[in-house]
């Protein structure tokens, strides 16, 4: 686990699908404090009804997913971070399995304290082994210079890819990836 001059880390566990108000008090916050990194608007979000939360919620939680959440360590306490991997569906099935790193969030009040960094470090553990991934994809805003800093020092690289940044196609969202270490088998 990373540490942090501030003290320990809140926990970081798995979403489950009866974390649903959960995910949805978390998903306003996200879009809220930085609109421009979802394709979701935060109206769109507001319009969701219960059932629509528990079914996003489940899905988020199911077999081609992992979905993280940091918190304080008892239910009911307060969200700091969340990180979330899917699988791809291959393209090509000579290709490495890949999975894509999405919805990446951590509170205002816990940025720079190595929260970040452990949910990625677990992140790539769960795409790595629970999901079977050798590389792990993600998209980075070509002028979020910090983002691309950040997940170069975890080992990720720029492909020479790029596509359309869903809020502004006048930008660019830059394709990175990482190696996923796969465990020898005996």
């Amino acid at each position: 686990m990373y540490g942090s001059w501030a003290g320990p880390l809140p926990r970081v566990r798995r979403l489950r699908a009866e974390d649903w108000s959960l995910l949805r008090k978390v998903r306003l916050e996200m879009l809220t404090d930085t609109p421009m990194a979802y394709v979701e608007s935060l109206e769109a979000a507001r319009r969701q009804t219960d059932p629509q939360w528990q079914e996003r919620t489940a899905a988020m939680a199911g077999d081609s997913s992992v979905t993280l959440v940091a918190d304080g360590g008892v239910d009911g306490s307060p969200f700091c971070g969340l990180m979330r991997v899917v699988l791809k569906h291959p393209q090509d099935l000579k290709k490495p399995l890949q999975a894509m790193l999405i919805s990446v969030y951590v509170a205002p009040e816990h940025r720079g304290l190595g929260l970040a960094d452990e949910l990625l470090h677990q992140a790539c553990e769960a795409a790595r082994i629970d999901l079977g991934a050798e590389l792990l994809e993600l998209g980075v805003h070509e002028d979020n210079t910090r983002a691309l800093a950040f997940y170069r020092r975890h080992g990720f690289s720029t492909t020479g890819d790029s596509r359309p940044y869903p809020q502004d196609t006048s930008k660019q969202e830059l394709v990175m990836e990482k190696v996923l270490k796969q465990q020898p088998k005996f």
